[in-house]
């Protein structure tokens, strides 16, 4: 039986809203939620950016680790809400992303950059993005593939696309009403993320190599 437990209503209220968007940027979206360490639920969802973004809150899922409908789950979350809730029915087969390693290793500091700055280079980029629509009423992925912050810190030199940021923004991830406000840039070897203050946003690097046969 699969089941979701969260405590506190102001974190069911944030996961709702978390998926609420997620939803909204693609009625399709599955959501997987995946224990961190006891008493910390991650909740992970694919974009239609191709990057991956998340959000923790207190809570644990039977099992710990298993994608639902992000309708259903969200439908738990704000028709009949409780502390305990059924998230759907498991729909693992779907869920088709990579996502990081378990334990934080590796994860090295990068930069630090002011929320404002990252909001208004999303919007800039939200603009031409209008203005360049694809024949599938998307942004060409030469828009979002294009570089629009290159920032470094210890071993690193990081390069952000765009689409990260679009992912920032249409997941309101970004809070520019709260002042001194901040983007955190890790990465490891093989990834990218940017922590702002409402989730997370994960990009592999570098393209995973096909497999030969």
């Amino acid at each position: 039986m699969t089941e979701l437990y969260i405590p506190d209503p102001a974190d069911r209220e944030t996961l709702g809203a978390f998926i609420a968007r997620a939803v909204r940027l693609d009625g399709n979206a599955v959501i997987r939620l995946r224990s961190r360490g006891p008493g910390v639920l991650e909740a992970w969802a694919a974009t239609p950016f191709d990057v991956l973004v998340t959000r923790a809150v207190e809570g644990e899922v039977t099992p710990s680790d298993v994608s639902v409908s992000g309708s259903e789950l969200l439908a738990a979350l704000t028709v009949t809400p409780g502390e305990r809730m059924d998230p759907g029915p498991p729909r693992d087969l779907l869920w088709r992303s990579e996502l990081p390693a378990q334990g934080g290793g590796g994860w090295q500091q990068v930069d630090t950059l002011p929320a404002a700055v990252v909001a208004d280079l999303a919007d800039r980029g939200v603009e031409l993005a209008r203005e360049n629509v694809g024949p599938q009423g998307t942004p060409p992925a030469s828009l979002m593939d294009q570089t629009v912050l290159t920032v470094s810190g210890g071993s690193f030199e990081i390069k952000v696309p765009m689409r990260c940021l679009f992912a920032l923004s249409g997941m309101g991830f970004v809070d520019t009403s709260v002042a001194d406000d901040v983007v955190r840039v890790t990465a490891t070897d093989s990834w990218l993320r940017l922590d702002a203050r409402y989730g997370a946003v994960l990009r592999r690097r570098h393209a995973l190599l096909p497999l030969l046969l």
